[in-house]
């Protein structure tokens, strides 16, 4: 594939862009910075500014130390930089979400619904069968 400036980019290349640009299309405007009054960068912001309960903030945290865990020699100091932002960031939905009271009985909130109504079409009938085998001779 041919990129814009004639360079070829590679589908893993592709996939890792297409998710950026999706991830950032699902970031709150209130995460982003305003004007010149808000001068420091998304990265820079301290995942401790965020007005959460301690036990969610402990999760985060916990969520955080366990990705660093299994992948932290992978990642530069920019990213875990914006890996811990993130989980903070996506505690904030996680607990709305659990806030959310259901009961076990609960049903779904959508139900699929098929658009067309197709009719089934009847099963053949099956063959009349011969008398026997005495009727089959060659």
């Amino acid at each position: 594939m041919k990129g814009m400036n004639g360079s070829s980019i590679s589908r893993r290349e592709f996939a890792r862009r297409a998710a950026m640009v999706s991830a950032a299309s699902m970031v709150p405007a209130t995460a982003l910075p305003v004007g010149a009054a808000n001068a420091e960068s998304p990265l820079e912001r301290s995942a401790d500014t965020h007005s959460s309960s301690p036990e969610s903030q402990a999760e985060a945290e916990a969520r955080y130390q366990a990705i660093l865990g299994g992948y932290g020699s992978r990642f530069s100091e920019t990213q875990k930089a914006d890996l811990r932002r993130l989980c903070f960031t996506a505690q904030e939905p996680l607990d709305r979400l659990r806030a959310y009271a259901m009961e076990n009985g609960d049903g779904p909130a959508l139900y699929l619904k098929p658009l067309v109504e197709r009719e089934k079409k009847p099963e053949a009938a099956p063959a009349p069968r011969s008398a026997g085998p005495a009727a089959t001779k060659p």
